[in-house]
């Protein structure tokens, strides 16, 4: 029996030996601290999935082991091959460099209101990830929303090529990674990867029409634009944002989201576009957008001792940026920062600390927590406190509580500002 075949009885692919779904086929895949063959034999002895796909030669002949050269390939393989068979279904991709899986989940609940939708669960939008995401469509699945993520120039045309989109959203492109793509040319252009792709298939972007370089990037392409200009096909705009954002949406009227900051209009207006598109009602979108809270420190609003925009699931040079900015127009004089370094910025680490220090100077913040080695080395503000560690500033909070602030926290996700959560709640 085929791998496909086998994969078929449930449509259901594992790859942790401690959590086998009955029936699924388990790919055998390495990590940084983990190799998958090392639990292939105990997998097909417990007899729970039905096949086991491994790439380790030595591994004795077992009738649910089938031996791969590299099963992670195998696996990307096969989710092209599952993908391609599903006439029936339509792909829309999503990559950018800040609001990704915001708008994700967001397009995700709008077309869930009429359409039967799976889509990448959390951030799991790698070479791992998307090909899981095409696996978990069966035969009912209208609509596969696939976030693509990348850190290096290539990765989103490696991707694209596995998903085959029909669709596509970029939501932005900035700052991110710049260690690895070397340049923000090289953002440019591994970003764009998308819009080729589509180009090449004759698919479709979502276009937002504010934002003229996504503009210039998808001029050769069939597109539908959304945002506040005129001009723009589905014309939203922003009504108020204190601290949390409410639109209106022509033709639908206005929308009060949970969604703190005017930084997610874009991610909004988004979704809005799409399921006008494809036809969802209009008081579909507005219950599947009102509905919507976001999760896992992604624009979160805490009340307790302080108010805290909880925010602090990553961070690059153009998000923080966003957010401080947001920050300085919801906020009074109770106003307190605490910040983490922005990881994988390489050459441009130092001028961008630098540049958000200036910018918390000049939107007149005077209290901030600064956390990691690079606000530590660069900042040169009396008012403003430095910490080598999350557990420094722990320790610090524990010993000089605060209550009544309103309190950004925001941070690259390896800085893991979530631990002083508990000091400040």
């Amino acid at each position: 029996m085929s791998i496909y075949e086998s994969y078929k009885k449930s449509f259901k692919i594992s790859t942790d030996s401690r959590h086998i779904e009955p029936a699924s086929v388990f790919f055998a895949l390495k990590g940084e601290r983990f190799d998958g063959n090392d639990f292939a034999l105990e997998v097909a002895e417990a007899g729970i999935a039905s096949l086991v796909v491994a790439d380790r030669p030595s591994l004795p002949d077992h009738p649910r082991i089938v031996k791969v050269k590299d099963s992670l390939k195998m696996l990307q393989t096969l989710a092209l091959y599952h993908r391609l068979q599903m006439t029936n279904l339509t792909v829309l991709s999503i990559t950018g460099t800040n609001g990704k899986t915001t708008t994700k989940e967001l397009v995700s609940a709008v077309l869930s209101k009429k359409y039967n939708t799976i889509f990448t669960q959390g951030n799991f939008n790698n070479h791992i990830g998307v090909p899981l995401t095409l696996l978990h469509i069966t035969p009912d699945t209208e609509f596969a929303i696939v976030e693509m993520g990348a850190n290096h120039p290539g990765e989103i045309r490696t991707l694209a090529s596995l998903a085959c989109p029909d669709y596509g959203i970029i939501t932005n492109i900035g700052k991110a990674h710049l260690e690895g793509f070397g340049s923000f040319e090289g953002v440019i252009k591994t970003k764009n990867e998308l819009y080729e792709n589509l180009k090449a298939s004759n698919g479709t972007a979502f276009v937002n029409g504010d934002n003229k370089l996504l503009m210039d990037l998808s001029k050769d392409l069939c597109r539908h634009t959304y945002g506040d200009n005129d001009a723009n096909e589905c014309k939203v705009r922003i009504v108020s944002c204190d601290p949390y954002l409410k639109v209106n949406a022509q033709g639908i009227g206005d929308i009060q989201t949970h969604l703190v900051g005017a930084y997610n209009f874009e991610n909004v207006a988004a979704a809005i576009a799409v399921g006008t598109h494809f036809g969802v009602e209009s008081h579909d979108i507005k219950a599947a957008l009102e509905d919507y809270e976001p999760t896992n420190s992604r624009s979160q609003v805490i009340e307790g001792r302080n108010r805290i925009i909880m925010d602090a699931y990553n961070a690059n040079p153009t998000s923080m940026n966003a957010s401080v900015r947001n920050f300085r127009q919801i906020s009074g004089d109770n106003a307190l920062l605490i910040l983490g370094d922005m990881r994988e910025l390489g050459d441009a680490s130092e001028q961008e600390h630098r540049t958000i220090l200036e910018l918390l100077k000049s939107s007149g913040f005077h209290e901030a927590f600064l956390v990691g080695p690079c606000f530590s080395k660069y900042n040169d503000n009396p008012e403003y406190h430095t910490f080598a560690t999350v557990d420094d500033l722990v320790t610090y909070l524990s010993q000089h509580p605060v209550a009544g602030r309103t309190i950004l926290v925001k941070g690259s996700r390896g800085i893991q500002l979530e631990k002083a959560l508990p000091c400040i709640q």
